[in-house]
C-alpha cells in the first residue's frame, strides 16, 4: 500500500501539524499511571517511527511494522538503538514481553473481521508483561464515520510539495478512503491514488475482544489528542 506514500507520509502530518511529541508524553502518562516502572515497549504499527522518536526518551522502545517501506524509514529516523520488526500484527512473535505495547493512530481498523481483531490482540497480550499496559488507538465506530466526507491539504518539505485529496463511503462495514496525490519536484510533476480500507468495528466488539485476550480494568476514553478515541487496559 505505502510503496508510493511513504516517502511523503512524514511531510503530510508536519503540514498538517500532527503533534507526536505532545500525543507521545499522553500515552507514556497513560502507561505510568497504571505501571510507574514500565521501562520497556513495544509500538505495534509503527509506521515511520513518529511515535517512537519520542517514547524512546521514556522508554526502551521497539516497533512493529508491516510494511517494508515504512519500517526502512522508520529504521533510517530511529536508528540501531530501536529495532524495528516486520511482521503481520496479527500472528507476530518476537519472543519476549515488554511493559507496555502500543498500537497506534488507528492503524487497528486495517484488520478486516472481528476474528482477525482477536488475533492481534492476543497476540498483543502475549507480548506483555503480568499486568502489563495495552494502549489501542480504534478506528471510527460505525455511528461515528461520516459518509462522503472529502478533505484536502497540501504540504512541501526539502524541495518537493505534495497536495493529498480524500474521498471516502462506507460498503457495508467497510470505510473506504481514496488518497489523490499529486506530488511536485524539479523533476516534474507526479500523480497517483491509494486506496486504504478500514472496517468500522464497534466500541462493544473492542472491548469483547480485549477481555477474551485477557484485559482488564478496560478503559475508553473518547477525546484524547489523537481526537478518534483511545483504549487502554491492563493485562490479568
Amino acid at each position: 500500500m505505502y510503496d508510493r506514500s511513504a516517502a511523503l507520509y512524514d511531510a503530510i502530518y508536519r503540514g498538517i501539524g500532527k503533534d507526536y511529541a505532545a500525543e507521545s508524553a499522553e500515552i507514556a502518562g497513560l502507561i505510568r499511571a497504571r505501571r510507574p516502572d514500565a521501562s520497556t515497549l513495544l509500538d505495534v504499527a509503527c509506521g515511520t517511527g513518529g511515535h517512537l522518536e519520542h517514547l524512546r526518551e521514556v522508554f526502551t522502545a521497539e516497533g512493529l511494522e508491516a510494511s517494508s517501506h515504512m519500517a526502512a524509514i522508520a529504521r533510517s529516523k530511529l536508528g540501531d538503538g530501536v529495532p524495528v520488526h516486520e511482521d503481520d500484527m496479527r500472528r507476530f512473535d518476537l519472543g519476549r514481553r515488554f511493559d507496555a505495547v502500543t498500537c497506534l493512530f488507528s492503524s487497528i481498523g486495517y484488520l478486516r473481521t472481528p476474528d482477525e481483531l482477536g488475533m492481534a490482540l492476543a497476540a498483543m497480550a502475549r507480548h506483555l508483561e503480568p499486568d502489563g499496559v495495552l494502549v489501542v488507538d480504534p478506528w471510527f465506530f460505525p455511528d461515528a464515520w461520516l459518509d462522503g466526507h472529502v478533505t484536502a491539504l497540501a504540504a512541501s518539505d526539502d524541495g518537493i510539495a505534495i497536495a493529498r485529496v480524500s474521498t471516502s463511503h462506507r460498503l457495508g462495514r467497510i470505510s473506504l478512503l481514496d488518497y489523490h496525490y499529486t506530488v511536485a519536484t524539479s523533476e516534474g510533476v507526479d500523480r497517483f491514488t491509494e486506496r486504504h480500507e478500514l472496517t468500522l468495528f464497534t466500541q462493544a466488539e473492542y472491548e469483547s475482544a480485549l477481555a477474551v485476550a485477557g484485559f482488564t480494568d478496560i478503559a475508553f476514553d473518547p477525546a484524547p489528542l489523537q481526537g478518534r478515541g483511545r483504549f487502554v487496559a491492563t493485562l490479568g
